[in-house]
């Protein structure tokens, strides 16, 4: 089967399963008529260069080596914010590991990003999956949302291309039985289901709300969440949801506090949490707020403001501080982008230097001969260990969780690891 149709097919199959985003089909067929013939083409350059694919054979002198790793996230639209700060930890990695001249087999690599952009548009998330792998990318660091992530990551296995997620927490992701899908970072039922018992067996919280901005990584934690309140014997009297990104949380907080409850779990991103808790405040509304991944950064806080104060989330992962590397990666980034980290940046870094870890250790950066060495990956990253297992999760992944105090979110406590 060409690449072209395969795609096709993986496309298709992608797009025929239904997410809580919408994933419109029309039109996304149309890419492939554009590049039916180039795939073939490139099939056959690549066959002709470096032999067939996994021989891991190559007519070229031991010349550089460039090696593409694609990147997919959202770098307009709402979600901006976090795929710029994601794109900018995984240049990060690339811009060092060039400067190391690291060799793979005879050759010295030079990693190039291939960055696109998706939105964080399930339809536009396949488009980009499909070019990457039209492409011939050695490598993915994607998707920011699950929403987009999981109907690419069937383009990605289709494709042979491993797809290693830096802030997509679904475990549908890895569930699928997917050879070519990684996660550096904890997933929803580790950091949600830590959340809930939370909730329970610590804060004693007799009366729980959940509110969820319905996106396949939104609806998913709190799911959970909701699931491990119920094993750990809590009573959720409320179950809301936002209707698209929608900033007015009147007729769910209209309900909510009808129901008389004493915390409010939110699954959904810092802006619409931000807003959440402004009209909590405003309704005079004193049950504990608490978010999941994506809430506790700056852009919460500043969105919040005086409202935001004592407000809590569970966040993927250690504090930087605390980590052997941090505190360099956080100086290394502010150097070279002029910033501070946002969010999820760190864990770009890590989902980079682990394929380029595996590449390197595997003498080739084609898929089929590195795929193994990743699997058997172990290596101290910024965020910490980083090891998958079988079904690609990370090992041992750890959450934390946070407060705001004095308008700057504190570390608490973390969970796992």
């Amino acid at each position: 089967m060409s690449l072209a149709a395969t795609l096709r097919t993986a496309v298709a199959n992608a797009l025929g399963t239904r997410f809580a985003t919408p994933c419109d089909a029309a039109g996304t067929f149309g890419i492939f008529s554009a590049f039916g013939k180039r795939a073939a083409a490139l099939v056959a350059v690549i066959a002709a260069t470096f032999g067939a694919p996994g021989s891991g054979s190559s007519a070229l002198a031991a010349g550089p080596l460039d090696v593409r790793i694609g990147f997919v996230s959202p770098l307009s639209g709402d979600d901006a914010n976090y795929g710029r700060d994601l794109e900018n930890g995984v240049q990060l990695a690339l811009d060092e590991a060039n400067a190391q001249s690291l060799k793979i087999g005879d050759q010295t690599a030079h990693f190039v990003l291939v960055p696109l952009d998706d939105r964080a548009d399930p339809r536009l998330g396949v488009q980009a999956a499909a070019t990457l792998a039209n492409q011939g990318v050695n490598a993915v660091v994607g998707h920011f949302n699950s929403g987009s992530a999981i109907p690419a990551s069937r383009i990605y296995e289709s494709a042979g291309i491993p797809m290693i997620s830096p802030a997509a927490t679904n475990p549908v992701i890895t569930s699928q039985g997917f050879a070519n899908t990684f996660m550096v970072i904890a997933n929803d039922a580790q950091n949600a289901g830590v959340a809930g018992a939370w909730a329970v067996d610590m804060m004693k919280a007799k009366r729980v709300a959940i509110v969820d901005d319905r996106s396949a990584f939104g609806q998913g934690e709190a799911d959970v969440f909701e699931r491990t309140v119920r094993e750990h014997g809590g009573n959720v009297v409320a179950r809301e949801f936002a209707e698209g990104p929608t900033n007015d949380f009147g007729p769910q907080l209209a309900k909510i506090k009808a129901a008389d409850v004493d915390l409010l779990y939110f699954g959904g991103l810092a802006r619409q949490g931000a807003a959440l808790v402004k009209q909590m405040k405003a309704r005079s509304m004193h049950a504990q707020f608490v978010g999941g991944g994506g809430v506790a950064n700056a852009d919460f806080t500043q969105a919040a403001g005086a409202a935001g104060e004592g407000a809590m989330a569970w966040e993927y992962g250690r504090p930087l501080a605390q980590l052997p590397e941090g505190p360099r990666f956080e100086q290394a980034y502010k150097s070279r982008f002029g910033t501070s980290v946002l969010a999820y940046a760190p864990f770009g870094y890590d989902a980079a230097w682990a394929a380029i870890h595996a590449m390197v250790n595997a003498k080739s950066a084609m898929p089929d001969i590195y795929r193994s060495a990743l699997k058997a990956l172990s290596f101290d990253g910024v965020t910490g260990r980083i090891a998958f297992e079988a079904d690609g999760s990370l090992k041992n992944g750890t959450s934390t969780l946070w407060q705001v105090k004095k308008g700057v979110w504190v570390p608490l406590m973390t969970r796992g690891g």
